[in-house]
């Protein structure tokens, strides 16, 4: 049944690809890139299933963390064009709410 599973997860990933190479929009890209990501966590913890390696589970929650933490990371750069701007800083942006000035 896992044998099934994993061949199911690596027909997913081929599509995944496809529609990474054919993405009209970068959206599309990132959404597939994602996809891979999270094949790959399943994939490590099916495969530590299958070889009885039970540590493999721990290294698929990282590699989930870091699928996340990269997309957002990407779908940020492309809306604003940095990953290093904080914003608007309080001087900028005039007197705080609720202040009456």
């Amino acid at each position: 049944m896992f044998a099934a599973a994993a061949l199911a997860l690596l027909v997913t990933l081929a599509l995944a690809v496809v529609r990474a190479t054919l993405g009209p929009t970068v959206f599309d890209r990132v959404q597939a890139a994602n996809t891979v990501g999270t094949v790959a966590m399943l994939l490590l913890s099916v495969l530590g299933f299958l070889t009885g390696r039970p540590e493999f589970l721990d290294l698929a929650l990282v590699y989930g963390l870091l699928n996340v933490v990269g997309t957002v990371a990407v779908l940020k750069f492309f809306r604003f064009g940095n990953l290093g701007d904080p914003g608007e800083t309080p001087d900028e942006a005039g007197p705080a709410p609720g202040t009456g000035s």
